[in-house]
């Protein structure tokens, strides 16, 4: 659980201070904003999604690094995905973070340290933002969700 924790604290950091895909995706085919009114976490996902696919996926905003850093990880882990595992990557993540499923860690490389955010109640909704985020871009195209 220690070498967990390590590797936790290294991928967010890693992520915070250098994200991946931090940028206005110019020809999204479909965006969201997310607000987490209780860490001021504020996100802008746009996806470029052709063919049931998400072909492109990028991110704006500010806020705390778990929520920075889990953004940058979910786009690393979507692009090229199907929207049905998309959902499925939600639903095992959502899992991971809030401890209420024992999920399969195998397979879901950066994902899997984010179970590290179980131990950690108030910053659940911090590493949930995007994921909400991206299921309200794709579901419904344009909505802001916020986590409250």
């Amino acid at each position: 659980m220690e070498d967990l924790r390590e590797l936790y604290q290294e991928v967010i950091l890693d992520h915070n201070r250098n994200p991946k895909n931090f940028k206005k995706l110019e020809n999204a085919s479909h965006t969201s904003e997310g607000y987490n009114p209780l860490c001021g976490d504020r996100i802008n996902l746009y996806l470029q999604i052709e063919d049931d696919r998400i072909k492109d996926i990028s991110f704006v905003g500010s806020g705390c690094a778990i929520s920075k850093a889990s953004s940058s990880v979910m786009t690393g882990e979507l692009k090229g995905k199907s929207l049905a595992e998309a959902k499925e990557l939600f639903k095992k993540f959502q899992g991971i973070i809030t401890g209420k499923t024992e999920a399969d860690l195998t397979g879901l490389d950066k994902l899997s340290v984010f179970a590290g955010v179980r131990e950690f109640p108030v910053r659940v909704k911090c590493a949930a933002l995007a994921w909400h985020t991206m299921l309200e871009a794709i579901e419904n195209g344009t909505e802001a969700i916020s986590t409250e």
